[in-house]
C-alpha cells in the first residue's frame, strides 16, 4: 500500500484548524456544521470507489448526495456511473485520490473481494465514513482489522447487506427472541446456485486450472491495480469482469456472496458469535476456484441463556425439505433461504431474511406474535447509513457487527480449502487443530500492498 505523506491533513485534523482559516479559505458546508459532524441539512461529499457494477448502484442510492469522486481501474467498465455523475472527478488508483482530493466525506467501496480491506482501510485510517459492498473481507484476518481499526477511528460505517436494514430481518430476530418458535438448536441455510468459471464443466479437478491463453490486456483497464494486493495473475476475462468470484485469488465464493445475506438474520437474532468449529465437505475442491457445490457445518457453543446452535449451509444444493412445509409450496426464496428449527415450530425465509414464516400454514395462521420493537430503517440501506453520516448513529451493519458476521462466513471458505473440519480459536484468530489451515486466515500480500 503507497504511504501518504507525512504532511498530509486528515479530516479530522482539517476539521480543527478549520475555524482558524475559515476568513482565508473556501471550507464546505459539511466541514462547517460542528466538528467532526455533519448538520443533517448538509449533503454528504461521497466517492465511489469501483463503480462499474454494485458499487454503481450503491452510489446512484446515495445520487441525493454530493458524488464528488468516482474511481475505477476500468474507466470503460465504470463508464456508464462515470456518465451519470460528469461533475465527479474521475481516477483510476483510490490511493490518488484520496490523496488528492480533500472534500471526500465518505466513500462507497463497490471493488471486486480481494481489495475490499485494503480501499476501506486507506479511507478509515483519513477518517473517512465507509460503505463497503459484502463480504466485507476476503479472509478472516482482514474482518478483525477492519471493525478493529473502524471502531479506534469514530467513523460511521456499513456493510452492503441491504436485507439488514428490511423488514424481514427485524420480524426473524424479535419472533425468535420472544420464543415464538421456543428454543432455536439448529438452522439449515442454501443457496443453490454456485459460482463457476466459463469453459470449465463437470466434477473432475483436472479440467479446473488456470487458462492457459493471454488475450491482451483491454484499453483502458490498470491490470496491476485490479490484482492489488493478489497474487499476480496474467489477464483474462474469466477475471474481469466476468467470475473473478470464483477464483480464491479474488473472490469468495457463495459463502462469502450469499452466506453474508442469508445468516445475517441468524447471526443477529441468536447472537451467534463466532463458531467453535467448522466442517466441510465438497464437490470439485480444487487449489484454484472455489468448488461447485458443498456442505459447511458450523457448530456454535451456549452464548449465555441461549443454547448450543448447528448451522449447516448448502451452497450450490438444497437441505432437505421441511416435513411442515405443504405439497406445492416454494421452500424458501427463488435461489436460497433459510429455516430455524426450533422446539415449537419452524421458521423459514428467503436469501436477504425477507418474507419469513412459520410453517406449517396452520403454525402461521394461529401463531401469537410479539409486538413490534426494533427501529425500523425508512430509507434504502445506503441512505440510512448517509443519515448515520450526519447523526452520528450506527448503522445496524456498522463493521462492529458485519465484521464479525464476515468473520464467520470466510472461516466456512477456510474449512473448505481443507476439506475437513477445524477448530477455531477466535480471541486469537487461529485454527487449533490443523495448523496448515491458518495461511487461509490471514493470506500474504503482494509486493507493495499492505493494510
Amino acid at each position: 500500500m503507497k504511504k501518504m505523506s507525512t504532511n498530509e491533513i486528515t479530516r479530522r485534523g482539517f476539521l480543527g484548524a478549520a475555524a482558524g482559516a475559515a476568513a482565508f479559505t473556501i471550507v464546505p458546508s459539511s466541514v462547517m456544521s460542528a466538528p467532526g459532524k455533519i448538520a443533517p441539512s448538509d449533503k454528504l461529499n461521497i466517492a465511489g470507489i469501483g463503480v462499474g457494477g454494485m458499487g454503481g448502484r450503491n452510489v446512484h442510492n446515495v445520487s441525493s448526495q454530493n458524488i464528488v469522486a468516482l474511481c475505477d481501474v476500468d474507466p470503460k467498465h465504470g463508464g456508464r456511473t462515470f456518465k451519470r455523475y460528469p461533475k465527479a472527478k474521475t481516477y483510476k488508483d483510490f490511493r490518488v485520490m484520496l490523496e488528492k482530493q480533500k472534500d471526500i466525506d465518505a466513500v462507497i467501496v463497490g471493488t471486486p473481494d480481494h481489495t475490499h480491506a485494503v480501499t476501506s482501510m486507506a479511507a478509515i485510517k483519513l477518517g473517512k465514513h465507509v460503505f463497503c459492498q459484502k463480504p466485507l473481507t476476503h479472509d478472516v484476518y482482514e474482518a478483525r482489522m477492519l471493525a478493529t481499526e473502524a471502531k479506534k477511528a469514530g467513523v460511521i460505517t456499513a456493510m452492503g447487506i441491504q436485507g439488514n436494514s428490511g423488514e424481514g430481518h427485524r420480524l426473524i430476530c424479535e419472533w425468535i427472541q420472544a420464543g415464538v418458535i421456543g428454543e432455536v438448536k439448529s438452522i439449515d441455510a442454501w443457496c443453490s446456485l454456485s459460482y463457476y468459471p466459463p469453459g470449465h464443466a463437470g466434477w473432475s479437478s483436472k479440467l479446473l486450472r488456470r487458462p492457459k491463453d493471454k488475450p491482451p490486456v483491454p484499453e483502458g483497464l490498470d491490470w496491476d491495480l485490479w490484482i492489488g494486493p493478489a497474487p499476480m495473475r496474467p489477464y483474462h476475462r474469466t477475471y474481469h469482469p466476468a467470475t473473478w468470484r470464483a477464483w480464491w485469488d479474488f473472490g469468495s465464493g457463495m459463502m462469502g456472496d450469499r452466506g453474508a445475506h442469508t445468516l445475517d438474520a441468524a447471526f443477529d437474532a441468536l447472537k451467534l458469535g463466532a463458531p467453535s468449529s467448522v466442517s466441510a465437505t465438497s464437490m470439485g475442491l480444487n487449489p484454484d476456484t472455489h468448488p461447485l457445490a458443498g456442505i459447511m457445518t458450523f457448530k456454535f457453543p451456549a452464548r449465555g441463556k441461549l443454547p448450543p446452535v448447528t448451522l449447516t449451509w448448502y451452497d450450490g444444493l438444497r437441505p432437505p425439505r421441511p416435513v411442515e412445509l405443504e405439497d406445492g409450496r416454494r421452500m424458501g426464496g427463488r435461489e436460497g433461504g433459510l429455516v430455524f428449527n426450533g422446539s415449537k415450530g419452524k421458521l423459514m425465509a428467503g436469501v436477504y431474511g425477507g418474507s419469513p414464516m412459520l410453517i406449517p400454514e396452520t403454525a402461521r395462521r394461529t401463531a401469537k406474535y410479539p409486538p413490534k420493537t426494533l427501529p425500523r430503517v425508512r430509507t434504502s440501506h445506503e441512505m440510512n447509513w448517509v443519515e448515520c453520516c450526519k447523526s452520528g448513529k450506527l448503522p445496524s451493519s456498522h463493521f462492529g457487527y458485519s465484521g464479525p458476521l464476515t468473520e464467520m462466513t470466510v472461516l466456512g471458505n477456510v474449512a473448505r480449502r481443507v476439506d475437513t473440519r477445524i477448530e477455531w480459536d477466535a480471541k486469537n484468530l487461529k485454527v487449533t487443530n490443523l495448523p496448515a489451515a491458518n495461511k487461509y486466515v490471514k493470506k500474504e500480500y503482494r509486493k507493495g500492498w499492505s493494510l
